[in-house]
């Protein structure tokens, strides 16, 4: 089991009481590390360049949002009247050694079909769109390491499973077009971004599965499994890659999803399952929410024994 993750992601400050801070990743690492069934090896990222995420992004894009950097304080970067992603001085590195994370990912996931990778990042990354940052999200790290998979290793056909309780209105605006990915998402509705309804469906290669506030355990895993994962088993995907959000768990500020930190063991034993009919197990699995710390620091464990066979 390999994890990425780096210290300077613990330099990007978001502002008091903001909900995406560095403490939830400090509560995910110090969850791993007390694994002691199987063996877990944690690895620097190095940072994306431009001409990587621009396989995504247009460098002119990126570049303006760097731009805007402060040298101290914070700044949002929205034009809506309330802004919640931010930039402060140490943003730069984490933005791109998050995205730089997958890139890492892919290029060992290739000669290691069986390795299990997790990007332990942020900023996240599935609510930036090819020319919009928001929902705390400025570089789509899921979307450019799918492209930088296709293009580097001609991998043919890629699957986004996303099971954020937030829909991934950036990953399916990136991919709306592009059959060669299909990205299939299970999230409360309506909620924040306010996209991802049913009939919105690419072409063919979007599935969502919008459910609605108060769903419980039993019916939401069922709904995954009989809806998203059917739609990526008809799909047959050279490489799955997960929007890994545990803000569906039930003690979640954000959201109003009863899951428990034992679901996100059953959830992910089915994509591993699925990964191996169609892939050789190949998964990276990227953090993207979740905001409790308890839920992130026992959902993890559970997340990572399943996708490294822990059954």
């Amino acid at each position: 089991m390999l994890v990425f993750s780096h210290d300077d992601f613990l330099l990007k400050d978001n502002g008091p009481n903001h909900p995406e801070r560095k403490e939830r990743l400090i509560s995910i690492i110090n969850s791993i590390k007390e694994i002691k069934d199987y063996k877990i090896d944690f690895k620097e990222p190095s940072k994306a360049s431009l001409d990587v995420v621009s396989l995504v992004h247009p460098k002119s894009h990126i570049k303006k949002i760097f731009s805007l950097i402060p040298k101290k304080g914070i700044v949002g970067i929205e034009n809506e009247p309330y802004a919640d992603t931010m930039l402060c001085s140490k943003s730069e590195n984490a933005i791109l050694k998050s995205c730089g994370s997958g890139i890492s990912a892919a290029d060992i996931i290739i000669k290691n079909p069986k390795k299990k990778i997790f990007c332990a990042v942020r900023p996240p990354g599935h609510h930036a769109e090819t020319i919009r940052a928001n929902g705390f999200c400025f570089i789509n790290n899921i979307a450019v390491t799918a492209k930088y998979l296709q293009k580097k290793y001609q991998v043919k056909k890629i699957a986004i499973i996303d099971f954020d309780v937030h829909h991934g209105n950036g990953t399916q605006e990136i991919f709306y077009k592009d059959e060669t990915i299909a990205y299939g998402s299970i999230h409360e509705f309506p909620l924040f971004p306010g996209t991802g309804a049913e009939n919105e469906t690419g072409v063919g290669n979007i599935y969502n599965a919008p459910i609605k506030a108060g769903l419980n355990s039993k019916d939401f895993i069922k709904t995954f499994e009989n809806k998203v994962l059917k739609f990526i088993d008809r799909f047959k995907p050279e490489i799955i890659l997960i929007s890994a959000g545990f803000d569906a768990h039930t003690r979640d500020p954000l959201a109003n999803i009863n899951l428990e930190s034992s679901d996100f063991y059953e959830i992910t034993k089915m994509i591993v399952e699925l990964s191996n009919i169609h892939c050789e197990g190949r998964i990276i699995s990227f953090l993207e929410g979740g905001y409790d710390l308890v839920a992130l620091s026992e959902s993890i464990k559970f997340h990572l024994a399943a996708l490294n066979g822990k059954y």
